[in-house]
């Protein structure tokens, strides 16, 4: 499947808005409704097809269906409507449960956030964070965030990991 992306979605990469991982930025790059979803997914940025699936829910990329590129210019999504899922207290018995794929889109903006704040002092473990590619990596760098921060301003990172 050809994909292109949107003119909402150059926007709210471009600003921020929308919440995507290194990898599927570094995705959404290549989609230039030239290239199939199967060449972009095999191109080596580690980008999985549901990763790619997810960018197509946000409104980032649409599909090209042999026609021209569809540009969504009204409905631009907003930074709630595809902002990382939030959280979810264990203790909720209705929760389901999450998985690593979510709870690490729900915990790296948390985890750069809290060590970009460190400024200068924390620059290798910001740069640190933004290498994370998986879930598991950023469990194992939570520790260092934790002694860094203190345990009081992790406390939002540890329940988005599950941890």
């Amino acid at each position: 499947m050809i994909l292109f992306k949107t003119e909402a979605g150059q926007r709210a990469i471009k600003d921020r808005s929308v919440i995507v991982t290194p990898r599927q930025r570094s995705a959404f790059i290549l989609f230039d409704g030239k290239r199939s979803m199967d060449e972009v997914v095999a191109a080596g940025l580690g980008v999985t097809r549901e990763d790619v699936e997810q960018m197509v829910a946000l409104g980032l990329l649409v599909p090209a269906d042999g026609a021209a590129p569809v540009v969504q210019t009204a409905a631009a999504p907003s930074p709630a409507a595809v902002a990382a899922p939030s959280p979810v207290p264990a203790d909720t018995p209705a929760a389901a449960p999450m998985s690593h794929q979510q709870r690490y889109q729900a915990a790296y903006p948390i985890a750069t956030r809290l060590t970009a704040a460190l400024g200068l002092r924390g620059f290798k473990l910001n740069l640190a964070v933004e290498a994370a590619a998986n879930w598991e990596e950023l469990v194992g760098l939570a520790p260092k965030i934790r002694a860094a921060v203190g345990t009081d301003r992790a406390v939002e990172l540890d329940r988005a990991l599950g941890i």
